[in-house]
């Protein structure tokens, strides 16, 4: 059968491309087709457009681009109509694929959404348009399925894929330290988001850690998107290092972590990394995300786990002597850490075993199958 996939980010490019290896288990003919990236295309298959050309990030960068979104849209489009799949497959990215999966089920096509919308974070209304044009929508947090089910959506639920990731990571692991000019004193990475003002709020204030406690070394995940001159401003007479897209390894080599909210924050605790997460932003994007979420809280081990398994200091409770009481309360030996360390094994049990990525691809083969 035919499949066209569409992913635009790295981290849809990554599970994209072990679901695409999952279908070929399950469908020895399958062929491929796709907006996506290198892990993909190591899959095989037709790459169309590489995400690069189309990851726009922030209000701003998107308006300045609304003619190239535009018309990767009506290209997309177009390929998937000459191209004539026996499925469409969706992945993350909602700004672009939900427009795409309006189209695609309008034409006849049969959709999948692979990890869901987080619609129960905000623009809860876009329920009504996945529930619409979306025939087969799966999802990776448990907490999702009762959601989706509130508004009469029977979602597929087989575990997460970043179990998979993580796992087929160990088996290419590097001498980090050597590798990256480490010393041997053991690590406390900071992971200050992928954005610059995300960078320009939180990270000075992750920084002054290393001011206060002097046994370790701190480390700062460098996100790929982003040049060593957005960090260097922050790190000057200090000896913080920056390590760029090698968050994974990082967090493997580090005692503890201090992130800010996102996928690193699960992450962080399948790696069985105790953090603390934190997050500043301006005071009027952070009013206007206080309006619109609609969430108790901001990091995705809390919201897995329905309850404070991970410290959140946002916005007023962040500062260095709040920051500087967690981490002390989670350095090897303190009770708060083995705790947390707890949490985390039934965090793992929630999300489910190994063999997501594979029991996604089963289905997607099973139900495209079916008339």
């Amino acid at each position: 059968m035919k499949y066209y996939l569409i992913a635009g980010e790295a981290s849809g490019d990554l599970h994209a491309s072990n679901l695409m290896r999952g279908i070929k288990q399950f469908d020895t003919n399958a062929e491929f087709r796709f907006f996506g990236g290198d892990l993909m295309a190591k899959i095989g298959g037709e790459p169309v457009k590489h995400y690069k050309e189309m990851a726009f990030m922030g209000f701003l960068e998107v308006v300045k681009n609304l003619r190239q979104i535009s018309k990767n849209l009506r290209y997309c489009k177009n390929d998937i109509t000459n191209y004539n799949p026996d499925a469409v497959i969706l992945v993350d990215y909602p700004g672009f694929n939900m427009r795409i999966a309006k189209f695609a089920k309008q034409a006849g096509f049969k959709v999948f959404y692979y990890i869901a919308p987080k619609v129960w974070a905000w623009r809860e209304s876009r329920v009504k348009l996945l529930k619409k044009y979306v025939d087969h929508l799966m999802v990776i947090f448990p907490f999702e399925v009762d959601f989706f089910k509130k508004h009469g959506i029977n979602v597929i639920f087989e575990g997460n894929p970043l179990i998979d990731a993580l796992k087929q990571e160990e088996k290419e692991q590097e001498d980090f330290r050597r590798t990256n000019k480490l010393s041997d004193r053991p690590i406390i990475a900071l992971l200050a988001g992928s954005r610059k003002q995300e960078i320009s709020y939180n990270l000075p204030i992750m920084i002054n850690l290393s001011r206060q406690i002097k046994d370790y070394q701190f480390v700062i995940a460098g996100a790929p998107s982003l040049s060593e001159s957005v960090y260097s401003p922050h790190i000057n007479n200090t000896d913080i290092k920056i390590v760029f897209d090698k968050t994974h390894e990082l967090l493997r080599n580090s005692a503890l972590a201090v992130v800010t909210s996102g996928t690193a924050t699960l992450e962080a605790a399948l790696l069985n990394v105790p953090e603390v997460v934190c997050y500043k932003g301006s005071t009027v994007s952070m009013l206007i995300a206080w309006a619109v979420i609609k969430i108790k809280y901001i990091s995705l081990v809390n919201l897995i786990m329905k309850r404070e398994v991970v410290k959140e200091l946002v916005q007023y409770k962040l500062n260095n002597s709040s920051l500087l009481k967690e981490v002390h309360s989670l350095l090897p030996g303190e009770p708060k850490r083995q705790i947390m360390l707890n949490d985390f094994k039934e965090l793992k049990q929630k999300l489910g075993s190994e063999g997501a990525s594979s029991r996604f691809a089963e289905k997607v083969v099973t139900l495209t199958n079916k008339n």
